[in-house]
């Protein structure tokens, strides 16, 4: 059921619309969290007396919005309901409504540091854990206290374009920030996950003006500075989010170079992925220098051609 059928119904039940409150998967429709919904839940309300007040986000029982004559649970204590109801059925519709909340204020891990006195707050995070080719590349930015980029959020939800208008602006208005990369060589020699904690530290001591305080995205490193690795961090802070474009658009460019050297492999639209296209272009062309020789594709890829060479040999 999508909005405009949840809305029909609705005004469709012999009932006054003031005595009741949408819940559940129909007051996410109606918030646009979701598109549609397979049930209907309706709780009647006639034991409570509330003023009708036009907010955008309600917070309790007795603050509501009127939306098309009806009255929604906002999401936060929709949240509250499903977690009190605690019903395993529900857990990721829970965990989407929660990151969906955090997502609203990006800025809240940054304003606490602030009230702890800290200023100078790096936000650190990176790409290119899982391309069959090139470098991770890491980025660490520290924004000012009034910074504001309308939009701004995980590299990954935005579009090309968005992500290079940001880039630039992120780069003008940063307090300071710092890129680090680390090779598919280094990649090959001591795992993704290593190679990647080197390259945020790396990104970290490329900062001129050194963090007082950093968040990851969910990755601990061995620093001398205090630390918080956030799980989704890349949508819940902004200095994450900001970190993320940098370190995006950058290794984008690197690939995009790459496929100016190597066309066939279509690395200016798969970036190293391992698409259809890229793993027919390894069958046909084998691997270049800038493959990582320790990934599955490309190991197999290198198992099978010694196989075929010691075929030919015997």
């Amino acid at each position: 059921m999508n909005k405009k059928e949840l809305l029909e119904l609705l005004n469709q039940l012999p009932v006054s619309s003031d005595k009741f409150i949408i819940v559940g998967n129909s007051s996410l429709v109606l918030q646009g969290l979701i598109r549609k919904c397979d049930s209907l839940e309706i709780e009647s309300l006639e034991d409570f007396s509330y003023p009708k007040v036009s907010l955008k986000v309600v917070d309790s029982l007795d603050e509501r919005e009127e939306k098309n004559h009806f009255f929604v649970l906002s999401l936060k204590k929709l949240l509250e309901r499903k977690k009190r109801e605690n019903n395993i059925e529900e857990k990721n519709i829970i965990k989407k409504i929660t990151l969906y909340l955090d997502s609203l204020d990006n800025y809240q891990y940054e304003r606490d540091l602030r009230n702890q006195g800290y200023t100078l707050i790096g936000g650190v995070d990176e790409v290119g854990r899982g391309p069959l080719v090139g470098p991770v590349v890491a980025a660490c930015c520290i924004l000012p206290l009034e910074f504001h980029l309308e939009g701004l959020t995980d590299s990954k939800k935005l579009s090309e374009a968005k992500r290079k208008y940001f880039f630039e602006e992120i780069k003008k208005q940063a307090i300071s920030y710092g890129i680090g990369i680390v090779s598919e060589k280094r990649i090959d020699e001591i795992n993704i996950y290593q190679a990647t904690k080197e390259a945020m530290i790396q990104a970290i001591n490329q900062c001129k003006i050194k963090p007082e305080y950093v968040l990851t995205d969910a990755m601990k490193l061995d620093i001398d500075i205090p630390i918080t690795p956030i799980i989704k961090g890349d949508l819940k802070s902004i200095t994450i989010s900001a970190a993320s474009v940098l370190a995006k658009v950058t290794r984008d460019r690197m690939l995009v170079e790459l496929d100016q050297k190597y066309p066939m492999y279509d690395f200016k639209n798969n970036v190293g992925y391992p698409t259809k296209k890229h793993l027919e272009a390894i069958e046909k062309y084998g691997i270049i220098p800038e493959h990582r020789r320790s990934y599955g594709p490309v190991k197999e890829y290198l198992l099978k051609e010694k196989t075929i060479d010691k075929e030919s040999y015997s």
